[in-house]
């Protein structure tokens, strides 16, 4: 994976974090979780807060899906 592939960290995300509300996690954070997951090999500085907003909303669909 690799920053642009949003839906996939998304995904990745809510499996790893399925208790985190992802609109309350600051982008320095999000990005710490983003190059922790296993299987991303994009470069950390290639990160950008349009990159990390979509991240999130994909994130945040996915968890919002899932709740009750």
């Amino acid at each position: 994976m690799t920053w642009n592939d949003f839906e996939d960290i998304g995904m990745a995300l809510y499996e790893a974090h399925p208790d985190i509300d992802p609109l309350t996690v600051r982008f320095t954070d999000l990005h710490r979780m983003v190059t922790g997951l296993e299987g991303f090999d994009g470069d950390p500085a290639a990160s950008n807060e349009a990159k990390l907003e979509a991240i999130q909303m994909a994130w945040y669909e996915e968890w919002k899906e899932n709740q009750g």
